[in-house]
């Protein structure tokens, strides 16, 4: 009977030798991180760095398709503007000036010297507007804008490592089927990245001053109010189009976006920093009231921006366009403007805004149309002080 305790005796003991050894290697195991579950590593990108060159975040559990995103937002994120504006209210009976809130938008940084791109129709009504970047804000001033292509500039004082440019690329060679970012503040939600394709390409928008903006941008990337004015990105994290309007019937996303083509925006924005407004080339002609011009070529059946007026010394009247003639209450059309350098030209809202892209100095060919005959005009336009 004691030898049989004796050997109970040693047996717990043993057993407690073993399990004080087993202990600590199972917390080991249990406070290890499981192979399963890696640990996300903080990748630092340098906004300034094409994509290419960036680190992608070291994660095994997300595909090479998630990590380009990644990369693509952190790379552009810094460049992206978060825009709110304000207007000037005067109390009635203390005659105090007070700013209260007006609306929000997006844009980019443009430069190194703090010029800010947006959309003309964020900053319309503003009588202040404020940027920020990142955590920081800074108040803006309004350098120029121009109406017919819905665009704006504004400058700010911020030091230059907060500054960083977009990177700038083409819209001229875009696809139908292309993948496509926008970063953007909808509704005040700030820095929200969607993704999707070039739905169409050659779209026609009216912009705020009724003229038509050609080659416009058809994406179904999802833009929200307070997406406008900012950028839109192709798979490179580079610029190509300016996020400016949804078409949806309830003011929100619906599939169908547009943005303004970037080789516009590249040809415009320069001008608005040098001289604060479009430097727009004179045909020197008169448009036609909308309303009569669109009864006569109705009557005529032919499309086209209608001369009322040829100014004598203008490019027109050098070139030898003839005006429409009034007499005695009847109208004796003169030469609708068809097409301007083989492109289309239905009304005068679409003969400004082809003008629009171009320089005085250029040479351009018009097809006229004259007493049901159709010819080609070539006409030098003209400095707008000429």
């Amino acid at each position: 009977m004691r030898t049989r305790s004796r050997l109970l005796f040693v047996g717990m003991m043993l057993a407690g030798v073993v399990i004080g050894l087993l202990i600590p290697a199972a917390l080991q195991r249990a406070l290890s991180p499981s192979p399963r579950t890696p640990v996300a590593t903080p990748v630092a990108v340098a906004a300034s760095q094409p994509l290419a060159e960036q680190p992608l975040p070291e994660r095994s559990d997300l595909d090479a398709e998630e990590r380009h995103t990644i990369a693509l937002f952190k790379s552009a994120s810094r460049s992206v503007a978060y825009i709110t504006t304000q207007v000037e209210q005067v109390d009635f009976w203390t005659r105090s000036v007070s700013e209260i809130p007006s609306g929000t938008g997006s844009g980019f940084v443009w430069d190194d010297r703090g010029h800010i791109v947006t959309n003309f129709h964020v900053v319309k009504d503003a009588d202040s507007a404020r940027v920020t970047l990142g955590q920081d804000e800074y108040p803006a001033r309004k350098v120029g804008w121009a109406l017919d292509q819905d665009l704006a500039v504004l400058e700010i004082d911020a030091p230059r490592e907060k500054l960083v440019p977009i990177r700038v690329g083409t819209s001229s060679g875009l696809l139908v089927g292309q993948k496509v970012y926008a970063i953007g503040d909808p509704f005040g939600l700030d820095y929200t990245l969607t993704n999707g394709i070039v739905s169409a390409l050659g779209r026609t928008i009216q912009s705020v001053s009724n003229v038509s903006i050609f080659d416009v941008i058809q994406t179904d990337a999802a833009i929200n109010p307070g997406n406008s004015g900012g950028p839109l990105l192709d798979s490179s994290g580079r610029l190509i189009g300016v996020n400016t309007a949804i078409f949806s019937p309830s003011g929100a996303s619906a599939g169908i976006g547009f943005a303004v083509p970037v080789d516009t925006v590249s040809r415009i924005v320069p001008d608005l920093i040098a001289h604060g407004k479009v430097v727009r080339p004179r045909l020197g002609v008169v448009p036609f009231d909308g309303q009569v011009s669109a009864y006569v070529t109705q009557r005529l059946g032919v499309e086209g921006a209608l001369l009322a007026s040829v100014p004598r010394g203008s490019a027109a009247a050098q070139a030898g366009l003839l005006a429409t003639v009034q007499r005695a209450g009847r109208i004796i059309p003169g030469d609708l403007i068809q097409e301007i350098d083989g492109k289309p030209v239905k009304n005068w809202s679409d003969l400004l805004g082809r003008l629009g892209s171009y320089k005085p100095g250029d040479t351009v060919t018009l097809r006229v149309w004259r007493d049901d005959n159709r010819r080609d005009v070539k006409v030098r336009l003209q400095a707008p002080e000429d």
